[in-house]
């Protein structure tokens, strides 16, 4: 197996090439992987080898804990490598773990290719998963989901949603906070 390239990266429509040593291997890397190689003379990428029956492919990660999100991802009945690797692009593995412990699957119907049914199966299956050290969900932590959730439904993405959160004192009531955050994105 495959489990890290060094090397010169060339990025492509396809994903990444990372040449080393004059092969160049070509990597379905993850948006973090893909900025962090864009314009390195060298670049590290930390990868996972699927093989099927006829095809062996590569997938890039930035750094280790991506590719165990990846991996822990695969054990869901119902999400492929695609499916994982278009999980671990849209959000970084701190949001996604801690989306994880919240029970929120909101967070990953959000991302093309996954349903309700995906949603709640990554949820319940990943929940006692989780590597060690990851941060419990605060008390607050429910309540700023609602308010997110009231964003989406008003048209904004659950990026714009949460940015536009970031900026609004948490001790506000939900209504308060909806309201600043409706006029910090707009």
């Amino acid at each position: 197996m495959i489990a890290r390239l060094r090397g010169r990266p060339v990025v492509v429509q396809e994903g990444l090439v990372v040449d080393v040593g004059g092969v160049g291997y070509l990597v379905a890397a993850s948006a973090a992987a893909l900025r962090k190689a864009d314009g390195a003379g060298e670049c590290v990428v930390e990868t996972y080898m699927h093989v099927r029956e006829d095809t062996l492919q590569l997938y890039g990660f930035a750094d280790a804990a991506e590719r165990e999100l990846f991996t822990q991802l695969l054990t869901v009945n119902g999400v492929g490598p695609k499916v994982a690797l278009a999980i671990v692009s849209g959000s970084s593995g701190s949001e996604l773990r801690r989306a994880i412990a919240l029970e929120d699957a909101a967070r990953f119907q959000a991302i093309p290719g996954i349903g309700k049914k995906t949603a709640e199966r990554i949820v319940l299956e990943l929940k006692g998963k989780l590597a060690p050290g990851v941060d419990a969900p605060a008390a607050t932590g429910r309540r700023s989901f609602v308010e997110r959730d009231a964003l989406v439904e008003l048209g904004y993405t659950v990026a714009e949603a949460e940015q536009a959160l970031a900026s609004v004192d948490p001790a506000l009531p939900a209504e308060e906070r909806v309201r600043l955050a409706l006029r910090q994105a707009a």
